[in-house]
């Protein structure tokens, strides 16, 4: 049989040709050695895989197989695929081992009946697909993602304000439990379902639950006396103790964290504005020397939110106020969002609490916002897929502030790769448009940032004075931009996430 690829006969051997099909030999032989290991590794979790949902067995294969691949440094070989005019890999998250298989069949190898099961694009699209519409509910737009906005107080009562926000394209409402209260979150749900009715429009119900508040606080001080004055390169402690006196003490409302620190790691106030770093740990406290202020006045103020990027916390994810929400929720909610989610074992523990509420249980999603979610974000999703199905949302507010700003944009994107592997749909939240929601006028870079956001299957918005404009210009900016995405190629250096979970999974097969 003569052999042709890309327009060479390989019969022909002399010349140029020759070296065309040792490339063509060599391509072949590293394409099986990865494949061979993305199949070890679906092997050596054989018993896991059992536990997962039946409907979501080969998503968790695919998942194992693209992290598997991950794992490696495929770049030159990425370039060379390229050369010879073939698939990179890239683009190819939702299926990877139909790809893999697919251009071994196109180098010559005879793949006899080994690629018949495989998860193909076609399927993967589809099975995304299906698990939004579990998820988000049905749409009068196929090509632009869903839009979830957020209520403020005043709908309770004016739900007028609410058929607004579905007519103008909301398909999910979101809640957060963080603030107001039943009553309130109430007479949310009611104006939703009367707006729901009334519109012909679908609409679900998401709700947030709080997670743990990890806050500043002064101890003894007045009112008025909430803060105090800081410069670069002096001293401060942190503790939950009222036993230390100190003119320049931070109380943290949540007890334990202060202990659990340790030297070198990095503590972050005010949204990341201050940041501080551990310089020695007691029974009391922390002292922390402040390393950087970008803030225009140099204060450390009560009620400000505190970060703790570097450090492993044994703190529940699951607050006792998230527990007395839980009822609530599973009554009314379609969705629920686990705030601060860090560990499998966090979304074990809320799994099994919701299925002791209600039959009809909200679908969870795992809102990604600490550097320990990103860093198991693999092991979060294979316990998610105990379940029929879930979400993710890229929580970019503290997230942003746990990974570095600078690192953000890698991040969420390798939050985006990941999840489609696991073909699990994502939420893209936290000031989408977010300058002009509150002013009427968006920036040139909110905008690229909102082109992007089309990337995700769902995106947020938050509350604000304009939300009906900013509804109607994500929607202009997502279906102009949404063709283009396809459009990106992407090289495959090794991400950490996916060496980090298979050394650990290796680790605990031993």
């Amino acid at each position: 049989m003569v052999m042709v690829k890309n327009g060479y006969n390989l019969e022909e051997k002399n010349g140029d040709q020759v070296g065309e099909m040792n490339g063509f030999n060599d391509l072949m032989s590293e394409l099986e050695l990865l494949e061979k290991k993305m199949m070890k590794v679906v092997a050596d979790h054989h018993k896991m895989i059992e536990q997962i949902n039946p409907e979501q067995k080969s998503s968790c294969i695919n998942l194992l197989s693209y992290l598997a691949l991950r794992s490696e440094d495929i770049r030159e070989l990425q370039n060379r695929l390229h050369g010879f005019g073939l698939s990179s890999l890239a683009s190819s998250e939702s299926h990877i081992s139909s790809q893999m298989n697919a251009i071994l069949e196109r180098l010559g190898k005879d793949r006899h009946s080994g690629g018949k099961n495989l998860y193909t694009y076609e399927e993967a699209f589809k099975d995304i697909g299906r698990k939004a519409r579990f998820l988000f509910g049905q749409k009068a737009e196929l090509t632009v993602p869903y839009i979830m906005v957020t209520l403020e107080t005043e709908h309770a009562s004016d739900h007028h304000r609410i058929k607004e926000l579905l007519l103008a394209g909301m398909n999910v409402a979101r809640i957060n439990c963080a603030h107001d209260n039943e009553k309130i979150w109430a007479g949310m749900v009611e104006g939703i379902k009367k707006s729901s009715v009334e519109t012909g429009l679908s609409c679900k119900i998401y709700m947030d639950l709080a997670g743990p508040k990890i806050r500043t606080f002064f101890h003894g001080k007045k009112s008025g006396g909430q803060k105090i004055e800081i410069k670069c390169g002096e001293r401060i402690y942190l503790s939950d103790e009222k036993a230390i006196h100190h003119e320049k003490i931070v109380g943290c409302t949540i007890k334990g964290i202060v202990t659990q620190l340790k030297k070198g790691e990095r503590v972050l106030f005010d949204d990341g504005s201050i940041e501080c770093k551990v310089e020695r740990v007691s029974k009391d406290g922390a002292t922390l020397e402040v390393e950087r202020i970008s803030r225009e006045k140099p204060y450390i103020k009560a009620e400000k939110g505190i970060n703790f990027p570097d450090s492993k916390l044994t703190i529940s994810s699951l607050t006792d106020f998230d527990q007395k929400c839980l009822p609530f929720i599973c009554r009314n909610a379609d969705l629920v969002g686990y705030s601060f989610v860090r560990t499998a074992k966090d979304l074990e523990i809320l799994q099994s609490l919701i299925k002791g509420q209600s039959d009809k249980a909200p679908y969870v999603i795992l809102k990604i916002e600490t550097q320990e979610a990103v860093e198991n974000l693999p092991a979060l999703l294979i316990q998610g897929m105990r379940e029929r199905t879930f979400g993710v949302m890229i929580a970019r507010g503290d997230l942003a502030i746990e990974v570095g700003f600078e690192r953000l944009s890698e991040v969420q994107e390798e939050i985006l790769w990941i999840s489609e592997a696991a073909h699990v749909p994502v939420i893209w939240a936290t000031q989408v448009l977010d300058m002009m929601n509150k002013s009427g006028q968006a920036t040139r870079s909110e905008i690229t940032d909102a082109t992007y956001s089309g990337l995700a299957e769902c995106v947020m918005i938050n509350k604000g004075k304009h939300t009906l404009e900013v509804i109607k210009t994500l929607k202009d900016i997502l279906f102009r931009g949404g063709g283009h995405h396809l459009k990106k190629r992407y090289t495959f250096r090794p991400l950490n996430i996916a060496r980090s979970y298979l050394s650990s999974a290796q680790q605990t097969k031993n």
